[in-house]
Parts: structure tokens; sequence; C-alpha cells
């Protein structure tokens, strides 16, 4: 190229450059006047990008490739460059080149301030695509964001563990273009890392994996070609795997690349909220229920229990009952039967909470109605013990005293059902107790039972207790026991009935040092005055 034509290359790029040209228009420009100065019928001007050739801007003739890799192109001249590569197209054979006869014409030559300008002109293509790149990065990542914002509101929208859980899946799959999708959650009862199926989209999945190390097994998509799985943390705890296989393309199924990684795990963090959100609104529901629950079983309860104390000629009567929660398993009753005798009865029903209250209710209504046909004796307690073990689940059973007094006689007839052993104090200070005669009612089949009797004296003041009296703990973990219970009894023999439960509860309130009752406490107290 003489000098006359670089100097007017160098000039039309100037102004070109001057009057703000874009980087393609200022290639557009090179390639025209290097066409013109080097006779080449058309050029092209490529930038390379990891191993392929990408056409940036071609003038004039020639077939000139969008793309392509390697050295060369048939029929076409490659000028290497820097970043990238000119491909031109020779003048036909048979066209005059400048002025002299018909010739195969030679290769253009690249050299000089053209190859520098033709190296700028790389560059700045190679630079207005990484701008390009970086501003669809950028306008996809606030797409991208916008898209979680709005799938966090519509995922969240729900409190239903099963719905949420179908949106989480539902929405992954959009956002990922997968065709499978599936959502584990930790099994907190079992101690070794298993995560249990909550629900599955597009496929199968195993039921349950365990894993200690964040590593999915690749077979939890059975049938699965590409997977992709990523953790779900609540307060920074693993509490599960959101997966996701089989990424759609033009092609079928491919791999997920790392921004679909990103993707998923900004996605697991709404999903985390959201799972959160549904298990606190599950728990709330459920202790909600419970709750209603043990209202309704108190309110049973508390119309099995006496309502008051009946009045019988010769004898003093209380009863008292203090539950270690809303609901207890202790039961008691003061019967005054028609034809004038007294009927007490004090049980332990296993369990707390609406079955032991329903357990209770079974028990009351079945001995009120056996009273009507038997005494308190052996057979009673045979026809009570069948009806409660066919009535009652196999872990539930009840230890039981009853007792039956003959006011004009003050004959006192009882059977104790696997219950402590009740106390009589006699006005000379000597201590009978009222041992057990069976196993408690409904914990075996086809069992009989032994009863006693005696006539109570004037004086003579009768203790019928549950164990959270005499197994009251201290903090130390001792127990309050009967010797404890014996000894407050003779101090207070003599006095009111009321002022001796008063005298227990007190002292079994000391004894625990404020810690909370650890069982259900209940006195029933007799005492012949006449």
């Amino acid at each position: 190229m003489d000098a006359g034509a670089q100097e007017a290359t160098w000039s039309g790029f100037l102004d070109a450059a001057a009057a703000g040209t874009a980087d393609s228009g200022l290639a557009a420009h090179l390639l025209d006047r290097w066409c013109c100065a080097s006779g080449a019928a058309g050029a092209a001007l490529y930038v390379e990008e990891e191993g392929l050739f990408e056409r940036v801007r071609s003038c004039g003739e020639g077939d000139f490739p969008r793309s392509f890799s390697g050295e060369a192109v048939a029929q076409l001249d490659p000028h290497h460059l820097p970043g990238g590569m000119l491909l031109s197209s020779p003048q036909p054979v048979g066209v005059a080149v400048a002025s002299g006869p018909q010739r195969q014409p030679a290769a253009p030559r690249l050299d000089g301030p053209m190859e520098v300008l033709m190296a700028m002109a790389v560059r700045n293509a190679q630079l207005e695509r990484r701008l390009k790149k970086s501003r669809f990065a950028a306008m996809h990542r606030n797409v991208e964001q916008q898209a979680l914002y709005d799938v966090g509101l519509a995922i969240t929208s729900t409190l239903d563990l099963e719905e949420t859980s179908e949106a989480i899946l539902a929405w992954a799959l959009s956002l990922l273009d997968a065709r499978r999708s599936a959502l584990y959650l930790l099994d907190d009862e079992s101690a070794d890392h298993l995560y249990r199926l909550t629900h599955a989209l597009g496929g199968d999945a195993r039921p349950s994996f365990t894993c200690v190390d964040d590593h999915v097994p690749e077979d939890v998509l059975p049938g699965a070609v590409h997977l992709l799985a990523v953790r779900i943390d609540i307060d920074s705890v693993p509490r599960g795997f959101l997966v996701v296989a089989d990424k759609e393309s033009r092609h079928g199924v491919g791999p997920f690349g790392e921004s679909d990684r990103a993707t998923l795990e900004l996605f697991a963090n709404q999903a985390a909220i959201a799972l959160e959100n549904a298990r606190l609104h599950t728990q709330a529901l459920q202790e909600e229920r419970m709750q209603r629950e043990m209202e309704l079983a108190a309110e049973t309860q508390s119309k099995l229990l006496p309502k008051g104390v009946p009045a019988v000629d010769g004898f003093e009567l209380a009863g008292w009952n203090r539950p270690a929660r809303e609901v207890g398993g202790d039961y008691y009753d003061l019967l005054l039967q028609d034809d004038g005798r007294l009927v007490l009865t004090l049980g332990d029903v296993t369990g707390k909470g609406m079955p032991a209250a329903l357990m209770v209710s079974t028990l009351h209504s079945a001995l009120r109605l056996m009273l009507d046909r038997y005494d308190v004796g052996p057979e009673l307690f045979a026809l009570l013990n069948r009806h409660i073990y066919e009535s009652s689940p196999g872990n539930k059973f009840i230890t039981l005293l009853v007792a039956q007094i003959d006011p004009p006689a003050g004959r006192f007839q009882y059977v104790n059902a696997g219950h402590n052993p009740a106390v009589v104090l006699s006005g000379d200070g000597s201590v009978r107790e009222l041992p057990s005669g069976g196993p408690p009612i409904g914990l075996l089949p086809g069992i009989s039972y032994e009863g006693d009797g005696f006539d109570l004296e004037v004086d003579d003041l009768v203790c019928i207790y549950s164990d959270g009296i005499t197994e009251c703990a201290a903090p130390d973990g001792e127990e309050y026991e009967l010797d404890r219970l014996l000894a407050l009894l003779q101090e207070h023999r003599t006095a009111p009935l009321t002022e001796i439960i008063a005298a227990i509860d007190q002292a079994t309130c000391r004894f625990a040092g404020g810690q909370p009752q650890g069982d259900d406490q209940t006195v029933v107290l007799l005492r012949r005055v006449g």
C-alpha cells in the first residue's frame, strides 16, 4: 500500500471515529478501504472466542460464513490478527486489476498501519461483545431476581404444607426449564439423617434417602440423566433438599450450568421460608387442636368428679383432687346409694389428656351401672375388669380401690385392684393398711380379685390416696413416701377433714420445693364420729 493510500486510510478511519461511528461501522469502513487498496473482491472480520471465529462485519463479494473453527476456509485467504482473523476473497480470474493484462490476481496483503487498524477493530469488537454480554447478564439477573421475588410471593401465599410443596416444585421446573423435580424434608424422628419424599413432579422418586455430606444419591430420581440438587437450610440447619432433573433444550435434555445452580440456591432460600411458615402454621393448628381436646377432656372430667360431699349420719367425708396438668388421670367418687350405703372410689388411669379422660368416663359409667346390681366385692371387680379390658387399648389400665360402707353398722367392705394401700388410723393410734387384692383393672383378662372388710370404730380415720402424694419428689429426688403421710395424719388426726387436706396440700408443696407437680394428687378422707 503506497503512502497516499495509507494516508487516506488513516484519514478516513480518524474521520469516522471523530464522527462517532460505532465500532462495527469503523470495521466496515476499514474493510471497504482495504478491499479498494488491496484489490480484494470482499473481506470479513472475525473475532475469536474459545476457538470459534464469529463474524463481526463483511463487505464486497465472497461466501463468508457466520462462524467457523480452524485455521482457514476454502476459497478464502486468511490473515491472522491478535484475537481474530481477516478473511478475503480474491478477484476472479479474467478481471483486470488496476491497469494491465488479464491475469491470476495475487493474494491481498495485510501489513503496516492497516494491520494495526484491523487489530484495533478486532479488539474493539471484542470489548463491544463483552459489554453486550455484561449488559445482558445484568438485565438477566434483574429479570431473574424479579422472577424469584414473584415466585417467593407465590409460594408463601399459602400456609398449607402440601400446597406449598407442590408450588415449590412447579416453580422449580419453570425457573430451570427442568422436566422433573422432587422435594425431600428431614425426618426429625430419625437419628440417621433420613430425608423423606414430600412431593414429586414429572416422574417417580425414591421415597427416602440418608445423607450426611450433602451428596444426594444419583438414583434419587430413577431414569433421570442430569441431576441438580441443592440443600434447604432453615436457621443455618439442613432441613431438606430440592432436586431437579433433565434441563430442556432445543436438542432434548442437557446438563445444568453454574448459573442454574445459583438460581436454584436462591430459590431454595425462598422455599425454606415458605416451608418454615407452613410448618409453624401446621404446628400452631396442632397445638390449637390439642388445646381444644384438653379443654374438652377437662370439661368431661369435671362433670365426673363429685360436685359436693353427701351427708351421711355418723360420718365425716371429704375429697380433694389436684391434677398435674389441665387434665389428669386420677378419678374419685363419693356416691350415696338409694339404700343408704356409701361408696368411695379412687382410681388412677395410666396416661393423661383425652385418652385418660375417656377411660375415666368409661370407668365412671360402668361402675355406677354395676353398683345398681352388685355389691362391692370380687364379682363386681371381675366384671369391671372384663369390661375395661375389652373396651380399652392394650397399654391402658386403672389402679382402683372401691369401698362400700354401711353407715348404721359401720361395716367397711373394699376391694383394692393394684392401688396404693389405703390406711385406717384408729383412736388408739394403731394403723391398718388395706393392701391390693389383684392387679390393676384392664391389665389382664380373666383375673379374679379378693376383697376384705372390717368394722369402723368411732374416731377411726380412713385415708385413700393416689401415688401423686407418696411419690411427690423433692429437688434431690427423694420421695415423700407413706411414712411422712402417716406422720401428718397422726398429727392432725382429730382436726376437721378439710384442715387435714389443707395440711397434705401444704406439706407436699413444701416438700417439692417449688418444682412442677409431677403427678396427679387425690385424697379421700372418711371419719366415723358416732
